[in-house]
């Protein structure tokens, strides 16, 4: 089991970030990979067919993932489904796909599936760090929001006390943005970004009948970015020059922190969340070359380069290693 997101403070101590100190969004904050990441040193025998079904909010970080390994083994032929991270569950185990990309951590139910049919648990790798980020249209003027805010805009059950949101005059703007209707968007159930949001924005509360369901992150971006008086939620990684991503606050009043990586790393962002590739890996037993291959290179140096240039944030050292020694029916550290 790898280290949470909250006990990651002490390592961002010692991440490769320059980064702005102040709160002020326009400093841009620059992320590198660790150095004590691995390189990936390509071996022979590598070649075949490697399925790959699930997040949609990793699908082009798994389509470069997969261009970036098969520039290394020409003899390799990868395909790339993201339709949510529900489809992941069900395609591993009927076999459909060797590897599950996930946006959030598999449900009880789904383990109990796939241990079934199987007799052992799917193991689970961190790939990247996300930080959910709550988008606007860039030219609204609204610095943040806090996390009750938030429920007020997205949810129907407001678990979190405050008061039902609906212009954003009631969500504290003046001016002409005032009377102006929120419209807001969202996932569908089938996305483990939709279930993220769910339980850690909104307290597992219930959505609003208003909140317009996309089949995927680029459409909530892309509602947003066409609409001055939009607001919805996607993976950091769909940013586009059309929303920013708001800082966020834990409670009404508290300093608003951005979405940024030394923020994920230190627990201060509210909406963290590592994403996740689940495998079928025997505890006794070595895996496939290809999926071992194929997933030592994503958690590799190389691999995590690929994560910061598609928007996401990199793995620390300490959870890569995790990941690879979760490849091998031995402890490799």
């Amino acid at each position: 089991m790898h280290t949470s997101l909250k006990s990651l403070a002490l390592l961002a101590l010692t991440a490769s970030i320059v980064s702005a100190q102040s709160a002020a969004p326009a400093a841009a904050e620059v992320v590198v990979v660790d150095a004590k990441l691995p390189d990936y040193v390509v071996t022979s025998g590598v070649s075949g067919n490697l399925n790959s079904v699930g997040s949609d909010t990793l699908n082009n970080l798994m389509t470069f993932w997969s261009e970036g390994f098969k520039a290394k083994y020409p003899n390799v032929n990868i395909q790339v489904e993201g339709k949510g991270s529900g489809t992941a569950p069900v395609a591993l185990t009927s076999g459909a796909a060797q590897v599950g990309p996930m946006s959030r951590e598999m449900k009880s139910s789904e383990v109990a599936g796939f241990a079934g049919k199987f007799g052992h648990k799917p193991t689970k790798i961190a790939v990247a760090i996300d930080a959910l980020a709550v988008f606007v249209h860039k030219d609204n003027p609204v610095a943040g929001l806090s996390l009750s805010q938030v429920d007020g805009i997205f949810s129907s059950t407001r678990k979190r006390g405050g008061q039902d949101i609906s212009t954003w005059g009631d969500a504290k703007l003046t001016g002409a943005f005032a009377g102006k209707t929120i419209s807001s968007f969202g996932r569908n159930s089938a996305s483990g970004t939709y279930g993220f949001f769910k339980d850690n924005a909104l307290k597992n509360g219930d959505y609003k009948s208003s909140v317009k369901e996309q089949p995927g992150s680029s459409s909530v971006v892309q509602g947003i970015a066409a609409d001055l008086g939009a607001i919805g939620y996607s993976g950091i990684g769909y940013k586009t020059s059309g929303v920013k991503a708001l800082a966020l606050s834990v409670e009404d009043g508290s300093p608003f922190v951005e979405a940024n990586y030394a923020n994920c790393l230190n627990g201060t962002y509210p909406l963290a969340r590592y994403l996740y590739v689940y495998v079928n890996k025997a505890p006794s037993k070595d895996m496939d070359k290809l999926t071992s291959e194929f997933m030592t290179f994503v958690v590799s140096k190389q691999g995590q380069e690929i994560t910061i240039k598609d928007g996401y944030f990199p793995l620390p050292p300490e959870v890569s290693a995790e990941g690879r020694a979760s490849l091998k029916y031995y402890s490799a550290e």
